[in-house]
């Protein structure tokens, strides 16, 4: 059945088997009526056919265009997905880590007391030092 309906379609495509040949002098070939009803008139019709198939072909480029671009769009939309996939296992793999060095953190804090205060906050004020003076380095 396949075979069969190729074989109709490519009849559809070709003009000379939808239209039949014209005859030259008639003119009742064309649905139009052409002011000239002599060889001319089979050019006109001749001339709308080359611009109706320079259409069908800029028509056929646009498509082919916006195919590409939805293909790379899909692509894209796919290769995204793994990225982020693989950026939500580092980030939870963070988390546990930093969960874990808080809680690592609490137990000295309530083994040592208020020390542990006096040498985080020398750290952060070391730290903010080195900051600010590349800051102004720069």
């Amino acid at each position: 059945m396949s075979q069969r309906y190729r074989a109709t379609s490519a009849a559809l495509r070709d003009r000379s088997v939808l239209l039949g040949v014209t005859p030259p002098a008639s003119g009742r070939s064309s649905p139009y009526s052409s002011p000239n009803p002599g060889p001319s008139g089979h050019r006109y019709v001749d001339d709308l056919e080359g611009q109706n198939d320079e259409a069908l072909e800029g028509l056929a480029a646009k498509v082919k265009l916006l195919k590409d671009i939805t293909v790379g769009i899909g692509n894209e939309v796919r290769e995204s997905t793994v990225q982020l996939s693989q950026m939500n296992d580092a980030f939870a793999e963070t988390s546990g880590i930093l969960a874990g060095t808080f809680r690592r953190m609490n137990n000295m804090a309530q083994r040592q007391g208020c020390r542990w205060l006096w040498y985080i906050l020398f750290l952060v004020l070391v730290f903010w030092f080195f900051i600010v003076v590349w800051w102004f380095r720069r």
